[in-house]
């Protein structure tokens, strides 16, 4: 998985986030447009990947080598290692152009979705300052990554978070949380404006939404679970497609838990197929 930026728009449906995502939209029949950094051959074979999946690209040339990260699954047991590498320094002056051709686009977003870490050499104030950006033109803005890059973006103030137990415990200053503390540790980001809207995944007990008013939580499916890769993506893909449609929340997380439900269905890389998501979703009850 490349460590990129992306951009994506159907309509006046804008999103910030990673190659995963693209093709998760793609399958639920959201159309893009993906703007991201490009370098070297690795960079090269995602563009043309990205193009067999007839994903429109806009790549923003630099120096470096696209980032590339690859899991070693034991075929005895179905654990996976996964090994991530840093990639190649972004430059200031590349970091520049990145901003101004974000920036630069011409179409104001209903959403924008940061996700997955910054590539080597980009400071997590670009998350601020991305966030700035499109909140003064009015889009909603969804967080899916951590660390600094996630808490300079609650100090900004964003519409949705996508964090686990242990990340949401960080987030208010504990070590870990029990299942009854989460409410708490949720309600308190909301109060004080850092998210509208909060994420709880809990892995294969489901996921817990809360809004200031509402806390909803669905059970995932029992699935045989193949590969947890593109899972969160494909979780945040789903939450978005019923964003824009206005749905209800109790949808927005049905949609997420049944997509990212379907994908770990799926060995490797690949993601889930439209008819296991559909057959998923009605499974999905509310606790």
């Amino acid at each position: 998985m490349a460590n990129l930026i992306y951009l994506f728009h159907t309509l006046n449906l804008c999103l910030v986030l990673g190659e995963q995502h693209t093709r998760a939209l793609k399958r639920l029949g959201l159309a893009s447009t993906a703007l991201f950094t490009s370098g070297g051959k690795t960079g090269s074979l995602l563009e043309n990947l990205l193009k067999l999946e007839d994903i429109a690209i806009d790549p923003i040339r630099v120096n470096g080598e696209t980032r590339e990260n690859f899991i070693v699954v034991d075929s005895a047991t179905n654990q996976q290692y996964r090994f991530g590498f840093p990639g190649e320094q972004v430059e200031s002056n590349e970091l520049e152009g990145i901003r101004t051709s974000i920036e630069e686009l011409t179409y104001v977003p209903d959403f924008v979705v940061i996700s997955g870490s910054m590539p080597a050499g980009m400071p997590p104030e670009f998350t601020r300052s991305l966030i700035n950006t499109y909140k003064t033109k009015g889009s909603k803005i969804l967080i899916d990554t951590s660390g600094d890059a996630l808490r300079l973006a609650l100090d900004e103030g964003v519409y949705l978070i996508k964090p686990n137990a242990g990340e949401l415990a960080a987030l208010v200053g504990k070590e870990e949380l029990g299942h009854s503390d989460l409410d708490m540790a949720a309600q308190q980001l909301i109060s004080e404006g850092k998210a509208t809207l909060i994420v709880v995944s809990l892995g294969a007990q489901g996921a817990i939404l809360y809004s200031k008013t509402e806390k909803i939580q669905l059970h995932s499916p029992v699935v045989k679970v193949r590969s947890t890769v593109g899972a969160g993506d494909s979780m945040v893909a789903g939450m978005v497609s019923v964003l824009a449609q206005q749905s209800d929340l109790e949808h927005v997380l049905q949609m997420g838990i049944a997509c990212g439900s379907a994908t770990s269905m799926v060995q490797g890389t690949g993601l889930f197929g439209k008819k296991d998501v559909d057959r998923l979703f009605s499974e999905i009850k509310r606790r």
